[in-house]
């Protein structure tokens, strides 16, 4: 009998000293926003996902990298297996004994978030948001079906303001990420090349900058193929940002656009007169617009090419005009960011 309140009195002593060490060793959610706030600005300003965004879902997701997952398998995003070929970890969600991916570190997990949003079709509605609207990126994300709880877009937005992790999509939107950076204001627009202090380098290739997105100029034997791997870009984006079908060549002096394109031009340019020979997708790439942003804001279609003199909306909608003659001039409006189509496919 002894024996066995002693063998009893060892399993709770233990049990106790596990549940200290935990506490001692659990992350508060400032500690988590401290140790991750870079790494989701420097994905932030490579993929055009806002920081803080990224970190409300780190935080959400593996409360605050202290979950299971999060532990064992440094998945901080709750990213299910799918067509996953790398390692592997079983847990239970919406399910028991479930399938999630497994990271080598927690910046492998980050990057496979970006990968995660920028590759899948039904989240290809949140790059027509603004970058600074987190409020829009949140109702997207649970509109698109990234979480099944009815509340996730409302916990996200709560997290954000809370801890005003909005002020890292300001750093970046300032372009304060790298010491020494100059604002994105202040970088010339496009069109003039930029002093040598005021240009950036990738590898070796200089990145200049056009409607606040990071653009290099194509040069002689330049492919989107050749170009992913020079600047160590993921398989898609070149053709995604610059809205290029698959095989597409590239001349020289083109541009291309190595973040995602803006919903509307830079204030000052309102239309544009379309030259002799001109296409829809060139205005798209001399003012950094989506090329379906232009199309709808023109009701041209996609591939249209231009007749000389034309003049191309790039900030608003063409005024569109009446059976009765009468002219309705279209503002883009507020519900512009949120009327996405998603497909909803639950983790």
């Amino acid at each position: 009998m002894m024996y066995m309140r002693f063998k009893l009195f060892i399993f709770l002593m233990l049990i106790l000293q596990c549940g200290v060490i935990y506490a001692q060793e659990a992350m508060t959610r400032e500690e988590y926003i401290a140790t991750y706030a870079d790494l989701a600005m420097k994905e932030m300003a490579r993929t055009g996902i806002p920081a803080s965004i990224t970190l409300a879902q780190g935080c959400l997701e593996s409360d605050n990298g202290n979950s299971r997952l999060a532990r064992d398998a440094k998945n901080h995003f709750g990213i299910k297996c799918h067509d996953w070929t790398g390692r592997k970890i079983r847990h239970d969600d919406d399910e028991r004994n479930e399938c999630f991916r497994k990271y080598r570190s927690v910046e492998a997990s980050y990057l496979d978030h970006s990968e995660f949003l920028t590759t899948k079709q039904r989240y290809a509605g949140l790059f027509e948001l603004e970058i600074d609207d987190y409020k829009a990126w949140a109702r997207g994300l649970k509109k698109a079906g990234y979480a099944t709880s009815h509340r996730y877009a409302d916990l996200l937005i709560q997290i954000i303001e809370e801890n005003e992790l909005q002020q890292y999509d300001q750093i970046v939107i300032a372009g304060g990420i790298e010491t020494g950076k100059p604002s994105l204001d202040s970088r010339p627009r496009f069109g003039q090349r930029p002093s040598e202090d005021l240009a950036s380098v990738r590898g070796s290739r200089e990145v200049l900058l056009n409607n606040k997105v990071e653009y290099i100029i194509a040069e002689e034997g330049d492919t989107p193929s050749s170009l992913r791997a020079a600047l160590d870009m993921y398989p898609g984006e070149i053709y995604r940002y610059n809205d290029l079908k698959r095989g597409s060549t590239l001349d020289s002096g083109t541009i291309i656009y190595l973040q995602p394109k803006r919903r509307k031009a830079a204030k000052g340019n309102e239309l544009h007169t379309a030259f002799e020979g001109e296409s829809l997708w060139d205005v798209s790439q001399i003012y950094g617009i989506k090329l379906s942003r232009l199309s709808r804001m023109n009701h041209l279609p996609e591939d249209a090419l231009l007749e000389e003199g034309m003049e191309i909306w790039l900030r608003r909608s063409k005024p569109l005009i009446r059976e009765n003659s009468v002219e309705l001039d279209v503002e883009e409006s507020s519900q512009d960011s949120t009327d996405m189509q998603f497909q909803f496919d639950n983790f």
